[in-house]
This record gives C-alpha cells, sequence and structure tokens, in this order.
C-alpha cells in the first residue's frame, strides 16, 4: 500500500469534535455551528448538504476533518470515504499544542473551530486511508484480546493478595473464565490470520527479524497497515519515536519522543528486550550505545526506532530480514 502525499490548501473545511453521542461541527468559510447526533444517517445528512452547497457556491475540495478518539469517529470516517470526500483523521495531541499556540481555551464548539483552523494552517494533512475488511477485523479482534489478557492479570493480581476462602474460590473461577475466553480469541486472531494470506505473509515477513513474536506482528499489522510504505522519518514519527531536539542557542538539551501510536511501541519494548538477548545485530547496536554512556531507556528507546525502521524495509521489499535492511 503506498501512502497519499499529504493535501493541504482547502477552503471548504467542515471540523467535526467528537464524542460519543453527539458532533459538534464548524464549518469554514463562514464560520457556522451545529450540533448533530452521531449516527451515520446524522453525518449523511450533514455531508450531503455540504456537498450541495459546494457546487453551488464553487467552493473547491471539500476536507472533513476530525480526531481520533478510540473509535467514536467512525461515522465520519466511514461517510466522508463513502461520499468519496477528502478526510483527515488529526492526531489530537498536534491539534492541542496548536490550540495552546492560539491561546485558546477548550470546549467542543471551540474544539471543533480549533480543527477547521488547524486544517487551514498550513499542517501536511495525510488523507484518511480506510484500512482493508481483514485488518479491520484483525484490529477488533486484538483489542478485544487485550482486553481480556488485562481482565486476567488484574484476576491473578488479585488471587495473590486474597485470603477468605470464597473470594479465592470466586477469583479461580474468574480467572479460568477469562483463560478460555482468552484461548478463543488467541485462536480466532489465528484462524484470520491463517484465512488470509496476505496477513499470513506481512506475519511471516516481521517474524524475519529475530525478536518479533505472533503477538508484535498481529499488533503491527493491526495498528500500524501503513508499514511498508513510509518514509523512515514517518515511521518514526507515527510510532512517536522519532527523537525531538530541546535545543536553543548553545544549549542543548536532551532529546525526548512524545505522542504517536502508544499501543505499538508498549509491544516494540518487549520485542526489543528479547531481540538485544537474541538478534546479533540488534545486540550489537545495543551495545554500542552502552558504551557511550546512554542510559538504558536511550537504548531501548534507539533499539525500537531501529527495530520499527527495518520491518518498515522489509515490508517494502517484499523480503525477509538478511541482517542488512535499515531502510
Amino acid at each position: 500500500m503506498t501512502m497519499p502525499p499529504p493535501q493541504s490548501g482547502f477552503k471548504h473545511i467542515v471540523a467535526i469534535e467528537v464524542s460519543k453521542d453527539e458532533l459538534v461541527v464548524h464549518v469554514l468559510p463562514g464560520d457556522r455551528r451545529m450540533r448533530i447526533a452521531n449516527t451515520a444517517r446524522a453525518v449523511q445528512g450533514l455531508l450531503r448538504a455540504e456537498i450541495k452547497l459546494n457546487m453551488k457556491q464553487q467552493l473547491g475540495p471539500l476536507l472533513v476533518i476530525c480526531e481520533a478518539t478510540g473509535g467514536y469517529e467512525r461515522h465520519v470516517l466511514e461517510v466522508s470515504v463513502a461520499f468519496g470526500l477528502d478526510c483527515h483523521r488529526a492526531h489530537g495531541t498536534r491539534v492541542r499544542h496548536f490550540a495552546k499556540y492560539l491561546g485558546m481555551a477548550k470546549t467542543d464548539p471551540i474544539d471543533a473551530r480549533v480543527l477547521g483552523l488547524y486544517a487551514t494552517s498550513g499542517q501536511a494533512l495525510h488523507p484518511y486511508e480506510p484500512p482493508s475488511p481483514e485488518v479491520a477485523q484483525l484490529k477488533e479482534l486484538k483489542a478485544r484480546r487485550d482486553q481480556l489478557q488485562g481482565a486476567l492479570i488484574a484476576e491473578q493480581n488479585r488471587l495473590g493478595r486474597a485470603v477468605h476462602c470464597a473470594v479465592r474460590q470466586s477469583l479461580q473461577r474468574g480467572i479460568a473464565s477469562l483463560s478460555k475466553a482468552l484461548a478463543a480469541m488467541e485462536a480466532e486472531i489465528a484462524r484470520l490470520m491463517k484465512t488470509h494470506a496476505a496477513l499470513a505473509e506481512r506475519a511471516r515477513l516481521m517474524r524475519s527479524l529475530k525478536g518479533i513474536g505472533p503477538i508484535t506482528a498481529v499488533t503491527l499489522i493491526a495498528e500500524l497497515p501503513e508499514l511498508g510504505s513510509l518514509r523512515k522519518g514517518r515511521v518514526a514519527r507515527l510510532t512517536g519515536l522519532a527523537p525531538i531536539n530541546q535545543d536553543s542557542g548553545k544549549s542543548r538539551g536532551g532529546r525526548h519522543i512524545e505522542a504517536g501510536r502508544a499501543r505499538i511501541r508498549r509491544c516494540l519494548y518487549m520485542a526489543a528486550v528479547v531481540a538485544i538477548r537474541c538478534n546479533a545485530t540488534i545486540k550489537d547496536f545495543a551495545a554500542r550505545l552502552k558504551a557511550r554512556g546512554k542510559p538504558w531507556l536511550v537504548v531501548i528507546t534507539a533499539v525500537m526506532r531501529k527495530m520499527i525502521i527495518i520491518l518498515n524495509g522489509i515490508l517494502k521489499t517484499g523480503k525477509p530480514w538478511s541482517g542488512a535492511q535499515t531502510a
């Protein structure tokens, strides 16, 4: 999959602040505001009206912009794609920093207006690319698998502190039930991966890099479907692993990372720990950083960044890791 170029220069913008039940809409030009229900039908009505207005007034390309909200933006994205409209799912942290730059407070109407202004600020707006049906299914299954695993770990921790017999028995029943549900969900993920050859091939290629296990591969396929079509710098930024400078004048501050997709970083952390032990190339890379006096967090972050760049190169070339791919 090749990523489309970033878009800019839109004049007709439908900016939408998303919540579970309601959408707050701010339309440019004209600073028109409205509230609608967060349903597919309401979004269809909104966008049909804006398309009709656009054609009447010849406003040029129409952009729909919203923030990522963990799934509540689904109707906005799906209807925009179905209508063939340009759509951008903005990163919340970047938009919030932009609002602070403007000195604007935080309310839903203000947030909707900030989104509209953000779209006109000259930022590179990468068009939203809907995942394939099988990737969407995998993402949902993986999310449920993680929920069950989290609940299972929580119950196991409670069992370790429980004393009363009735409490222990209740926890043991819950652990058995959650363990069974987790195994069933992992079996469903494996079935889906086996059913779709493209998913299985991406996982096979990624697992050629020692340190990448089945869960890490599934997480990357589900959470970063763009992997393999990105430049090195962009893949590091998307995952929140790009070092950010803190320099001013002659002062050179420490580099840090921020934003990006946290779930990817969490799975890459454990993959990096394993790779430092069993992957000679990664082990040598980490050793060189340690020899230069770098602290552990800097070392592990650098290893995670190197691994995601290598994986991007593996998928871009379609060839298993040979110990040389870095782009």
